[in-house]
């Protein structure tokens, strides 16, 4: 992760040094006068110069970002949000983008600080936007790089005097989420030599004594014991034994609503028998994207004080070919007596995910939010850029995506079409962990979740198997894991009296 700091200054805190200052404006039309005026007011630079900036900025032909170095002052650019070429994502992923290409700049020309002045009357959230954006945009996974430590860079966004209190209160918890997130990216970058479910446990341990929420281990004789026999069957064939981590947040006052987040963490997933292609199968290091994104979640929850209990139970496995590997013809009893049928090993995370259901219903949970990489069928149908969401409570699947598209996050709602259920029956067992009809998969996965819900707790699922990671550089996000999810699990728990 980069070293950045991200500070909130007051237009007369501005000072015009040796680094590159940028003016981010929307899109502009033939009346720039009350634009210009703004960036004047807030830089103080003479308003000739601006001028000039500007209308370089405006050529036909310009690109959005850093069209010119204005000639007047070396170190003064233009970022104009242009609503028409970017007219597919919202005003705030707008912003975020910005941010990152600024930040691109800076490190192109070797620099070392930028200075960022939002010309807009808006809302305090939008100017900590910037920051979210700067601090997002500036991760980079560079553990195995051979190279010279990055220098810091630093970031100012000058905000209004009338607006500072507000958004530094904000920023503040925004900060919070983001480093939850960039974790979360080192988590699920790791190579899986080094992030097994042992280290995965040690890690949640570590953050619990930092931030100082509870949890706990359940190892594979607890797993027997307790009659979690998904985990236990997934995980058998590996070389470290799989377990079922378990942690809670306590809110700020006692209540008598508690949410659980649960979050699939195969730290790698050949397939098992059912052997996946060799073609990008290292990007299967990522299959714990949603165990990591629950653990960031819970450390960002423990420093923002939810109303709510919150519970996470993150089961972890690796699934690996072996003498004691479980096999295709294989049928697992789970412990609230459902049994399954395995006629495929590579469908093993809807496995953990049932033990981890049904754990979430022993603890009374009144709601319960799941999150995975469960399916490439998701990804078929959505593509890389969207999550799947579905569930039983309408209320819980409105706020997720109202939360997404706060944050940033784009999920889709898929349907639970009831007469795709007849293809999960078996002939030999309940169930079988797969259909034999490959269509519909995302939702096929959805239906077999529901079956270890808890009757009466509300329940959504979310398929990440998209979004988790990107090949290159995609808005704000540097290639490699995105740490999608984190921040809409967040903002759904900090507003369940909304919903629960």
């Amino acid at each position: 992760m980069r070293n950045v700091q991200v500070k909130l200054i007051k237009p007369s805190q501005l000072k015009l040094e040796e680094q590159l200052l940028a003016f981010i404006a929307e899109d502009l039309g033939d009346d720039i006068d009350a634009t210009l005026k703004s960036a004047q007011k807030l830089s103080g630079l003479p308003m000739e110069l601006i001028r000039e900036t500007f209308s370089i900025a405006r050529q036909k032909g310009a690109p959005e970002l850093f069209p010119r170095i204005a000639p007047a002052l070396a170190n003064v650019h233009v970022a104009i949000l242009q609503r028409k070429k970017i007219s597919d994502i919202s005003k705030t992923e707008a912003l975020r983008t910005v941010v990152s290409r600024a930040l691109s700049y800076v490190r192109a020309v070797n620099g070392t600080k930028v200075t960022l002045l939002y010309l807009s009357d808006s809302e305090p959230a939008e100017y900590v936007v910037l920051g979210e954006g700067a601090l997002l945009a500036a991760y980079r996974f560079l553990r195995y790089k051979n190279m010279a430590q990055d220098p810091p860079l630093k970031v100012e966004i000058v905000i209004p005097d009338t607006k500072w209190n507000h958004a530094k209160r904000l920023f503040e918890k925004s900060a919070i989420v983001c480093a939850a997130q960039n974790d979360v990216r080192d988590l699920v970058n790791t190579p899986p030599l080094e992030l097994g479910p042992a280290a995965l446990s040690k890690y949640a341990k570590s953050l619990a004594n930092q931030f100082g929420f509870r949890v706990e281990v359940l190892g594979a004789k607890a797993l027997r014991r307790k009659g979690y026999m998904g985990i236990l069957s997934v995980g058998k064939g590996a070389d470290e034994e799989p377990c079922l981590i378990v942690a809670r947040v306590l809110p700020k006052k006692p209540s008598a609503k508690r949410i659980a987040l649960v979050g699939k963490a195969v730290t790698f997933d050949s397939g098992g028998y059912c052997l996946k292609p060799p073609k990008d199968m290292w990007h299967m290091k990522g299959d714990m994207a949603g165990g990591a994104a629950v653990l960031g979640a819970m450390a960002a929850l423990t420093q923002l004080k939810p109303s709510v209990e919150v519970n996470a139970y993150i089961p972890c496995a690796k699934n690996l070919v072996g003498a004691k590997s479980y096999l295709p013809g294989d049928v697992i009893r789970t412990k609230i007596g459902k049994s399954v049928h395995v006629t495929n090993t590579d469908a093993e995370g809807r496995l953990l995910l049932a033990d981890a259901l049904i754990r979430a219903g022993e603890d009374k949970a009144d709601a319960i939010i799941d999150i995975a990489t469960l399916t490439g069928s998701v990804v078929r149908a959505l593509g890389s850029s969207v999550a799947g969401v579905m569930g039983t409570s309408p209320e819980l699947v409105q706020a997720i995506l109202r939360a997404g598209k706060e944050v940033g996050e784009d999920f889709w709602e898929l349907p639970l079409v009831e007469e795709y259920a007849e293809r999960l029956k078996s002939e030999i067992a309940d169930l079988e962990n797969v259909a034999k009809n490959p269509e519909a998969g995302a939702i096929i996965a959805g239906l077999f979740l529901r079956e270890f819900v808890p009757c009466g707790a509300k329940w959504a699922h979310l398929d990440i198997a998209g979004p988790y990671f990107v090949e290159k550089t995609w808005r704000y996000y540097s290639p490699g894991a995105t740490g999608f999810g984190v921040r809409t699990l967040v903002q759904v728990v900090m507003r369940a009296e909304e919903w629960l």
